[in-house]
């Protein structure tokens, strides 16, 4: 990871008291995730933001992509689980939870890569013990038939939406001086609006799905599909 970059982005979050998801891969083997040289105290920062409180997640086992199987959130084409049986699954996840186990770190939640997962990513984790999920289109967090919670995850910036409960996600590896600018700004903004991932699930975590959620997933994830291919036609060729 950019830890020039990282090191304000964590600053900013240590100054407004933000406890955020941290997404991490137990055994990264993704040569475009590789953006500076390994830190040999790469765990014990992972021990440390737990130990302030931050939610880790379970983001994937190497984060190498095997299928083109877009699975259940349906944004990404291409997944290092959806699509493979329930053992090749399981057999992958649990060599990512002893990485964590060696490491005496305890995953909370579950971050698929490229958000590519199927149910049977979702049995073989509950399984394994992992019942919180980062991802999907809801306007609250809502518990599943398989007692799953997921706290949906539908923004990539901060905005200023009526209601719901919003989770935003953060590449940062390629960020500039003035996207972390932009970000310290925005975090400034929106502290007193911010909650972590134990509250969510505390107040949400016995609701139930509805049609309004049913209905807005499909609108939404309709809109990202469409924002993200826009976007596309907007790059240089």
């Amino acid at each position: 990871m950019n830890w020039s970059v990282w090191r304000q982005v964590e600053d900013i979050l240590i100054r407004f008291e933000v406890k955020p998801i941290l997404a991490v891969i137990p055994d990264n083997q993704d040569e475009k995730l590789r953006i500076c040289g390994p830190n040999k105290a790469f765990w014990d920062e992972v021990r440390g933001w737990q130990a302030r409180g931050w939610t880790i997640g379970l983001h994937g086992y190497q984060h190498l992509y095997e299928t083109h199987n877009a699975g259940l959130i349906g944004i990404n084409k291409f997944s290092e689980f959806s699509g493979l049986p329930y053992a090749e699954q399981q057999s992958k996840l649990r060599k990512a939870l002893q990485i964590f186990e060696r490491e005496r770190v305890v995953p909370d939640i579950w971050v698929g890569p490229a958000h590519s997962f199927d149910r049977t990513t979702l049995r073989a984790l509950c399984d394994l013990g992992i019942r919180w999920v980062s991802d999907g289109f809801s306007l609250y967090p809502h518990l599943d038939s398989s007692g799953m919670v997921w706290i949906p995850q539908q923004l990539w910036g901060f905005r200023k939406m009526p209601f719901g409960l919003w989770t935003i996600c953060f590449h940062v590896n390629h960020w500039t001086g003035e996207d972390i600018a932009r970000f310290g700004l925005d975090v400034q903004e929106f502290a007193g609006s911010l909650t972590d991932c134990p509250s969510a699930v505390a107040a949400y975590g016995n609701r139930r799905s509805n049609g309004v959620d049913s209905i807005f997933s499909r609108v939404y994830r309709v809109s990202v599909k469409g924002r993200r291919w826009l976007r596309q036609k907007a790059l240089p060729s």
